[in-house]
């Protein structure tokens, strides 16, 4: 499979919400990697689309890793790309970087109809979570069978700096550490 190349890529942060992170098991390491993932696509110029799942009930995205309401897509759908005005947020060609909550419900569902539709669906798996560890082990396999990559929020941090002589090589290798 290929590198993620940054200029092609769009990052979702698919629900990390104020009333629905409490319940996530490990949920303070999914929004800590899904942070490093936000900071790394803003200093590598990858855009970066936020959903936020009913959030009249569950709330805004959490203040770690907020949004300006510009790049918050609000959705009652569990599939984000079933959303109005979804399609017209993600540039045509770009690989989904996916992280999120709850990774059983609306990021499985989101990364099964990005695949439908023809899109390469990478999920970070350190950076999404669900209420029971198991629900979220269940759905990373089984996105993995129908051609969802699997990778870690280093994974995509070194494939999208691509080399040690970037000029942001320091600042990128200070967000993993």
């Amino acid at each position: 499979m290929p590198v993620i190349d940054v200029k092609n890529s769009t990052l979702l942060v698919i629900d990390f919400q104020t009333r629905l992170m409490p319940a996530i098991d490990e949920g303070a390491a999914a929004i800590a990697n899904a942070r490093r993932l936000v900071e790394a696509a803003a200093m590598f110029g990858a855009p970066t689309l936020f959903t936020e799942q009913n959030p009249k009930g569950l709330g805004p995205t959490v203040p770690e890793l907020r949004a300006d309401d510009s790049r918050v897509l609000a959705k009652m759908e569990f599939d984000a790309g079933r959303a109005p005005g979804f399609d017209a947020r993600l540039p045509e060609g770009n690989a989904a970087i996916l992280t999120g909550v709850e990774a059983h419900v609306c990021v499985l569902q989101t990364a099964l109809g990005l695949i439908e539709k023809g899109r390469k669906v990478f999920v970070a798996a350190d950076a999404v979570g669900s209420r029971r560890p198991e629900s979220k082990a269940v759905a990373l396999r089984r996105m993995e069978r129908n051609g969802v990559e699997i990778v870690t929020t280093e994974m995509v941090v070194f494939e999208w700096l691509g080399n040690a002589t970037n000029p942001r090589f320091r600042e990128a290798v200070a967000l993993i550490k």
